[in-house]
């Protein structure tokens, strides 16, 4: 699969192949893990990386480290719930990224949201991490309230 984006502004050309459970990208091995929902172990020519995904208005954004990287497809409809693609339209239900304690709704059930509008605040280590929607849409349905706790990957809000 080849894959035409923009990293940080900059294009970038991207060849992936799947080799059993592992991948090549550009020609080079990597073994990609998910350790949680949103966060990668990657293991690529040796070296390894945590990657930290989350969903953006018009891509992805990716953590390494202290680096932040901002992603966007050019060709979007390339892209589809198999291949491990963020799906863009009909029902999206937004997981816990990392367990922790919510301490702040952003938004009320059955409100009207934009793609990246934020949702909930979540606290984790001491760290706030505001959740945010991955599609516009009607939020249908908030699982959660202020002050309860979460697991990682645990459904929080779903829209629609």
């Amino acid at each position: 699969m080849n894959l035409d984006m923009q990293v940080n502004g900059q294009p970038v050309k991207l060849r992936l192949e799947r080799e059993g459970e592992n991948w090549r990208a550009n020609d080079k091995a990597a073994s990609v893990l998910q350790v949680e929902p949103g966060v990668y172990s990657v293991l690529l020519e040796g070296r390894s990386f945590q990657a930290r995904v989350e969903p953006a208005v018009d891509g992805l954004i990716v953590h390494l480290g202290s680096r932040r990287f901002e992603v966007e497809l050019n060709d979007l409809r390339r892209w589809s719930r198999r291949s491990g693609a963020l799906r863009r339209q009909g029902r999206e239900n937004v997981r816990a990224p990392m367990p922790g304690k919510v301490v702040r709704l952003l938004a009320a059930e059955g409100q009207q949201v934009e793609a990246g509008q934020g949702l909930l605040v979540i606290e984790a280590m001491k760290m706030q991490n505001e959740i945010k929607a991955p599609i516009a849409g009607r939020l249908i349905s908030l699982s959660i309230g202020e002050g309860a706790t979460v697991a990682a990957g645990e459904v929080l809000a779903v829209l629609e």
